[in-house]
């Protein structure tokens, strides 16, 4: 599934053909994607000017006056902008038109992502219970610290916990902990404060690192302009169990936590 980095590049990619082009027609080619597509959308939004794209956890916002389309790309979506005469591929399921003669087009295969709305001045109940982003001011090391004092689940599924911070998915929560040097199965709440404020940090580097290559290149996943992400070479930990580790040579141990699989060196990570 993309994670925060490839949501911020999808954002970065729309954004400069997006804002300011006025949505002159809406094309549902199905009525449901995870959940079903409100029914008044077409309406809500023909006629609007995009004023904004915005990106919330791993959710991506296209405002306009009244309200905002609210996107997930689930497993496998992909939004791209395209000429309007573009012919359609299968599981092309929904086109925003744009008086710039452009489209915005939703593909996925699978139907795990979603479109929905959000009315202007609310907050979708989605995004209501979302922890802070990573790249905040509003997260560090003593707010990690603090939110895990007495708890006993695994630091890896306290750091995925989107109510906790929002964005770091399997890849980065794994990279992050290497870096950090701290074992994914040790209790959140025996982690110290020092170690903490490595791993915020860690956790900043990995994401705006990744963000700068353009995300990870997983097997459904392709930015914007059709060019796949370059961080996946630069993995230490993730998808390598059994392989060398590339700092001290020990070979990575492999396990199943909260159903994700999880990567981790014995040697490098206490």
């Amino acid at each position: 599934m993309p994670e925060l980095p490839e949501v911020e590049t999808t954002r970065a990619g729309l954004a400069p053909h997006l804002i300011g082009q006025r949505i002159t027609s809406v094309v549902l080619r199905r009525a449901d994607l995870r959940w079903p597509i409100p029914t008044d959308l077409p309406l809500l939004l023909n006629g609007q000017r995009i004023e904004a794209v915005r990106r919330r956890a791993k959710y991506l916002l296209i405002d306009v006056g009244t309200g905002s389309a609210l996107w997930h790309l689930g497993m496998s979506g992909a939004l791209r902008v395209l000429a309007a005469d573009t012919p359609l591929r299968a599981h092309d399921h929904v086109d925003i038109v744009l008086d710039s003669g452009k489209v915005l087009r939703f593909n996925d295969p699978r139907r795990f992502g979603c479109l929905l709305w959000q009315t202007a001045g609310e907050v979708h109940p989605l995004l209501r219970k979302l922890g802070p982003e990573p790249l905040s001011d509003a997260f560090d090391g003593e707010y990690l610290w603090r939110r895990s004092r007495l708890r006993n689940i695994a630091i890896k599924t306290f750091l995925m916990d989107q109510a906790v911070v929002v964005g770091v998915g399997n890849i980065y929560a794994a990279e992050s902990l290497f870096r950090a040097g701290i074992d994914p199965r040790r209790a959140a709440g025996r982690v110290s404060l020092n170690r903490y404020q490595r791993l915020a940090d860690a956790v900043r580097e990995i994401l705006s690192h990744a963000i700068r290559r353009g995300g990870t290149t997983l097997r459904d996943f392709i930015s914007p302009d059709g060019a796949p992400g370059y961080f996946e070479q630069e993995l230490f930990v993730y998808g390598r169990a059994g392989m060398p580790c590339r700092v001290c040579g020990g070979i990575l141990r492999g396990a199943a936590m909260a159903q994700r699989a999880t990567v981790w060196c014995p040697h490098c990570q206490h």
